[in-house]
């Protein structure tokens, strides 16, 4: 599972673009098979709309990734230094004649 998740990471518009034609395939498929009396161009107009509809749900989970590792990864750069480490800063402070 971490390998995709690394190979979509890094990926990430080839994986929507890759989403965006699975979409309209499925969207195509499934209008040919319910025997419908829709046009061939109506069908495309509705597989392009099901495939942008999939396409913004895919962009918006991918932007909600990225701001979550982009907030995580700021959460740990502006973690608190541990306690002895202030303490020896404070100390040496203390020592310094300027």
């Amino acid at each position: 599972m971490e390998a995709i998740q690394s190979w979509v990471s890094e990926h990430k518009l080839s994986s929507i673009g890759a989403l965006w034609a699975a979409g309209i395939g499925a969207s195509l498929l499934a209008n040919s098979r319910t025997g419908s009396a829709m046009k061939p161009s109506v069908r495309l107009i509705h597989a392009r709309m099901h495939a942008q509809a999939l396409t913004l749900a895919v962009l918006s989970s991918a932007a909600a990734c990225h701001y979550y590792e982009n907030h995580q990864n700021v959460a740990r750069e502006t973690a608190p230094a541990p306690n002895y480490i202030t303490k020896m800063v404070e100390w040496e402070e203390l020592l310094s004649p300027f």
